[in-house]
């Protein structure tokens, strides 16, 4: 069963790729000698700022790469605008194990991309990276400063620098925008938008918002009932006329699955739990010239509930459909479950209470509208009898899943 499940999933896995089709948006670049160039770029909504980008010309469409030395600026129309720019900023740490003591930002000049969030007479721009969110901004066409907003000890303690707030007060300067408005002002997108926006609204000067098309609930709940396929065989290394094939059934599965999608990269990435119920039952027996009676009835009762916590990767085919690539490690707890050994005449042989391991599982599934799934699980071997030291186990299980999302 494990080898046919693999060859399953791994040729789903491949006809998937074959037809799942690279997003390029309309765009433009403008290069180095100021000529702007209408293509196709890839839009793979950048989590950190890119230092190249993929686009194609519409009357070739061969995949090129471009990076920062050779263009000027770039953009997805409607969705996003990258400059290049020569800056000075401090890429001081918020780690406070590498946290400076200095209060004063520590300025490097770098040649950056910079994401235009707000652009008018008052224009903000971000720069991301890893560990490290920093904005600047620029008046009226001036040169392009960052806001200064760093973190640093004092006595052990830490303190903030939020310089930031009065480079707002003193350059955007409008009767709309008063003291209380920058006192809880963050140093956050959200924030540093609205004041730049409300500034701009508020001296009449015409602005343009950059964002980028996302889902905006990336939290999902999903009913997720099914099908398991269970097999299991244990062993006993000192005393192998216990050993048992309790072979393979089907068996119902409840759940329910939790998952939180992070908003980059056009939504792919996410995080999953899913909390289920699954049950296994099984009896067989077997002849045996070494008790009373000559036959040993074998039963095992297995009931678990199962917590998969999980990594996914969606692979968008259209704006309804996508493949899902689910990766996930199973925390496992099981009350009252046991395997017996009795006699012909149901006397008891032996019990074992079954304690169950921790193990893996992989996923592939489809998905409609966001809303309706199915999905394909298998998980690797999961020890039973790990509290026994002559006993071992072989517990798998391949399941299929229907869900519908509720939100």
């Amino acid at each position: 069963m494990k080898k046919q499940i693999l060859f399953l999933v791994l040729s789903l896995i491949s006809i998937t790729e074959s037809f799942t089709q690279i997003v390029f948006e309309k765009g433009y670049y403008i290069d180095e000698s100021d000529q702007k160039v209408e293509c196709l770029i890839k839009n793979i909504d950048w989590k950190h700022n890119p230092k190249e980008i993929e686009y194609m010309l519409p009357q070739d469409n061969i995949v090129q790469l471009v990076n920062i030395e050779n263009i000027k600026e770039f953009g997805i129309v409607g969705v996003s605008r990258y400059v290049k720019a020569n800056v000075k900023i401090d890429r001081s740490s918020n780690a406070i194990i590498n946290m400076s003591s200095n209060k004063n930002p520590d300025f490097h000049e770098e040649i950056l991309f910079l994401n235009v969030l707000v652009e008018g007479n008052a224009s903000l721009y971000v720069y991301e990276e890893a560990n490290l969110t920093r904005f600047f901004y620029s008046i009226d066409g001036s040169e392009i400063e960052q806001l200064v907003h760093k973190p640093y000890l004092v006595n052990n303690k830490i303190a903030r620098n939020n310089y930031f707030k009065q480079q707002i007060i003193n350059n955007l300067v409008c009767e709309e925008i008063d003291m209380k408005d920058i006192e809880y002002l963050t140093y956050g997108k959200s924030d540093l938008k609205k004041i730049f926006i409300k500034y701009n609204t508020c001296i009449n000067s015409v602005y343009t918002t950059y964002e980028s098309k996302q889902k905006k609930n990336y939290f999902n709940l999903t009913i997720k009932p099914g099908l398991n396929y269970n097999a299991l065989a244990i062993k006993n290394s000192m005393e192998n006329s216990m050993d048992t094939d309790f072979g393979d059934n089907w068996g119902i599965r409840f759940g329910f699955e939790a998952e939180y999608i992070f908003p980059f990269n056009k939504n792919k990435w996410g995080v999953i739990i899913k909390p289920a119920f699954q049950y296994f039952s099984s009896e067989t027996s077997k002849e045996s010239n070494t008790i009373s009676g000559g036959i040993i009835i074998s039963k095992v009762l297995y009931g678990s509930l199962e917590i998969p916590v999980g990594v996914r990767y969606n692979i968008f085919l259209n704006d309804k459909s996508k493949i899902m690539l689910t990766g996930s490690y199973i925390f496992c707890t099981s009350n009252y479950s046991e395997i017996k050994f009795t006699r012909n005449d149901g006397s008891l042989l032996k019990s074992l209470d079954i304690n169950p391991r921790r193990n893996v599982s992989f996923g592939l599934g489809y998905k409609y509208k966001d809303r309706y799934s199915l999905e394909f699980y298998y998980q690797t071997n999961r020890e039973l009898l790990g509290d026994y030291l002559f006993w071992n186990s072989e517990y798998k299980t391949f399941s299929i899943l229907i869900g519908y999302t509720l939100f």
